[in-house]
């Protein structure tokens, strides 16, 4: 399989949980399935990790170092994964860290978007709106 079909399918296989994360982020099936998912497409990315002792220039030591190692599709998409976990993962934290704290999933589902998106921002919007968040009275 080249790297343009595994990159789709990768794709394709994280965006459904993403809709349904947003969508219904407090059903346990859809949780149990992102981490399903998550942990194949770590899988995956294993696999493509001997592309980096493939490529003889580059390295990440430096920003000069990276965007020569990013220039070999495989890394490239090696990365994408590596994206694809590590934001799934945190979309997910967040859905259930809201649904604890009692914080409205149409107040998460901007947060979650831009987690999907931008990962850092989407997490930096949540962080800022639980803290602002009114905490749940037990």
């Amino acid at each position: 399989m080249d790297t343009a079909q595994l990159f789709s399918i990768c794709n394709m296989v994280a965006l459904p949980f993403w809709l349904a994360l947003i969508l219904i982020p407090d059903n346990k099936w859809v949780k149990n399935g992102i981490t399903a998912i998550a942990l194949l497409l770590a899988v995956v990315y294993i696999f493509q990790i001997p592309t980096f002792f493939s490529i003889e220039e580059g390295g990440f030591g430096s920003l000069e170092e990276v965007m020569i190692l990013f220039k070999n599709e495989k890394a490239v998409l090696a990365g994408w994964i590596h994206y694809l976990v590590f934001d799934l993962l945190i979309g997910r934290w967040i859905a259930t860290d809201a649904s604890s704290k009692g914080i409205s999933k149409f107040l998460v589902a901007p947060c979650l978007l831009c987690t999907l998106m931008f990962g850092p921002v989407g997490f930096l919007l949540y962080t800022a709106l639980k803290y602002f968040y009114p905490e749940k009275v037990e």
